[in-house]
């Protein structure tokens, strides 16, 4: 095995704070995700005690890691509590999908104009789900009894749902990636069709003209746009 095959990238602060997060994606921390709170973290820019579904021991982990002080979890971000798990009353689900969009790990299943389902195993408590749903049919229910943060999450399911999460997040840039494509196409065969036009008056050249516009300000948007999207580094599923 050769040297350069050998040699490993040591995880950086933000990997390894990231590591001790519960990974539930819940956003009570004040960031989108755990990752980006982590990458706060090690900046300096967010303090380590953000995450209620780590409560005590997860503010621990990090101030160990970290060489600083155990301090109580911050009540603004919300309180240590048993594990949730979301349940639909599915007698009253209209199936409008928010939910499913809403879930960070792709815990809902169903389809448009049919019922939702909770899968319990994956779902990881993040009470996402609750605000979007327009007939308030998903209550949060405790599953852990007297158990809190860490004592009712294990690092086997943190890790799994990591994994879900970081799915999500690749499936919905790539499905953003192609709809812009087919919208650039689209808006590239109309000004095809536009240019093909002949015997135009004046009116009608000048309205021509203004949908060319329209739609070369959309081509060019769509071309920044993946440029952007192939020039991101990918984020961290470490």
């Amino acid at each position: 095995m050769s040297e350069s095959s050998s040699i490993h990238t040591a995880p950086s602060l933000a990997d390894q704070i990231e590591d001790l997060l519960p990974q539930t994606q819940c956003t009570k921390c004040g960031y989108p995700a755990c990752r980006p709170y982590a990458e706060a973290i090690a900046e300096g820019s967010a303090s380590y005690n953000q995450c209620p579904p780590g409560g005590e021991e997860g503010v621990k982990r990090l101030a160990t890691l970290l060489g600083k002080p155990v301090i109580p979890l911050n009540p603004v971000h919300g309180f240590e509590r048993a594990r949730p798990v979301a349940v639909i009353d599915e007698s009253a689900c209209i199936g409008c999908t928010l939910c499913i969009q809403a879930c960070p790990v792709d815990a809902i299943v169903g389809a448009a104009k049919q019922m939702h389902t909770v899968i319990p195993a994956l779902c990881t408590g993040c009470d996402l789900c609750v605000p979007p749903c327009p007939v308030d049919c998903i209550a949060m229910l405790p599953v852990t009894a007297d158990k809190t943060g860490w004592a009712a999450w294990s690092q086997e399911q943190a890790d799994a749902a990591r994994v879900r999460h970081d799915s999500r997040t690749l499936r919905l840039q790539r499905e953003k990636t192609e709809n812009d494509a087919r919208l650039a196409a689209k808006a590239a065969a109309k000004l095809k069709e536009l240019d093909s036009e002949s015997a135009l008056s004046a009116e009608e050249k000048t309205e021509k003209e203004r949908k060319r516009a329209i739609i070369q300000a959309a081509i060019e948007r769509a071309r920044i746009q993946k440029e952007q999207a192939a020039n991101k580094p990918p984020e961290s599923t470490s």
